[in-house]
């Protein structure tokens, strides 16, 4: 995005003067430009609504403008003047210009490596990140100070790598204390707005010293590998659909038997997933096989016949205390196998005996 563009040339000398402005047509993409040589005296610094021009000698800002005009520096009541007067003796004294671009500039960030989350359920995950920013110039002397006297740092491509390196650092973070606070991975699709605003609200602390403002963090894409992120779905499956993980199995095989007429679906006819069967029926026939698997012993209430397990103590449809509830016998025993069966069945269902009731 901020590619290097060909140096803009000095303007023209008028009596001995030389105009000095950053063209418009070299701006685009750049967040600064160097003046290729010294000002001195009889030069004029044009700046215009969307710049700053810094001067700079010895490490450090000596002043910078911000406000759109044409410097003058022969001009004594000019505010440079009173301050880098002695600096303009000779060429050695001389100071370098450096525009800045004073204006909010967009700009998209990534991570070069893996971020390795640690999830209790998947293990290691390794995340990938990407996304946008919004920032600007607050500090002229900081920024300069920092990335030019101290980073040695000329060039918007060298500014901007620091810049994401710095997001990409902050976002790590983030998920580190995120996850410290009981995130998984599989939150974090549903918490990437709130990832934005903790990353944001910690730029102040990482780039306030760099004389940089980010106003906006957005377009945050967290990408998880492939194999996880089809777990992560399965499950979210399994929940939606209230069965385990034997159950979505079996209805899974049972789907992709109905998928296939001259595979199993011939065998598979007589239980009413073939031809064409759709998922719901596999998914409806599991459920009610792994309840056959895994059914806990049932007992009925005796005040209002509602079926429960038997570990049940009231009654989940009328309220009653099944240990004190005492109702009419609810079995009687068959005549010829001896199992006990309902008082008011006419035929055993063990044996098909023939029964009178008792009551």
């Amino acid at each position: 995005m901020f590619g290097r563009k060909k140096e803009p040339s000095l303007g023209g000398s008028v009596i001995g003067s030389t105009t000095i402005e950053w063209e418009s047509q070299y701006k685009e993409g750049n967040i600064m430009w160097k003046v290729p040589r010294l000002i001195k005296l009889n030069d004029n610094i044009v700046v215009r609504e969307d710049e700053i021009a810094v001067f700079f000698r010895d490490g450090k800002v000596l002043t910078y403008f911000d406000k759109p005009s044409r410097y003058a520096l022969t001009d004594f009541n000019a505010p440079i003047v009173g301050g880098l007067l002695k600096f303009f003796t000779g060429v050695q004294q001389a100071a370098e210009v450096y525009y800045l671009q004073n204006r909010y500039i967009d700009g998209k960030f990534g991570s070069q490596g893996p971020y390795q989350f640690v999830d209790p359920v998947f293990g290691i995950v390794n995340l990938r990140i990407f996304g946008e920013f919004r920032w600007k110039i607050s500090s002229p002397e900081n920024f300069v100070n920092q990335f030019v006297g101290t980073f040695a740092m000329q060039t918007s491509d060298a500014i901007e790598s620091r810049l994401k390196e710095q997001l990409v650092l902050l976002l790590f973070n983030a998920l580190g204390k995120m996850k410290e606070n009981g995130m998984k991975v599989t939150d974090i699709a549903s918490n990437l707005q709130n990832i934005e605003q903790v990353v944001l609200s910690n730029t102040q602390s990482s780039f306030g010293q760099y004389g940089i403002e980010i106003n906006k963090i957005s377009g945050l894409t967290i990408s998880i590998p492939d194999e996880v992120q089809k777990a992560i779905n399965t499950k979210g499956e399994m929940s939606v659909l209230g069965v385990n993980y034997m159950q979505y199995q079996a209805g899974q095989a049972m789907t992709e038997a109905a998928k296939n007429p001259s595979g199993g679906a011939g065998s598979m006819a007589g239980l009413g997933v073939g031809f064409g069967a759709g998922s719901g029926i596999g998914y409806a026939m599991a459920g009610q096989m792994g309840q056959g698997m895994y059914q806990s012993p049932m007992k009925q209430c005796p005040k209002c016949s509602m079926m429960m397990p038997v570990s049940s103590n009231f009654c989940p449809s009328c309220g009653a205390d099944q240990q004190q509830t005492v109702q009419k016998p609810q079995g009687m025993t068959c005549s010829k196998c001896n199992n006990v069966i309902a008082v008011d069945s006419k035929f055993c269902p063990h044996c098909g005996n023939a029964v009178k009731s008792s009551v």
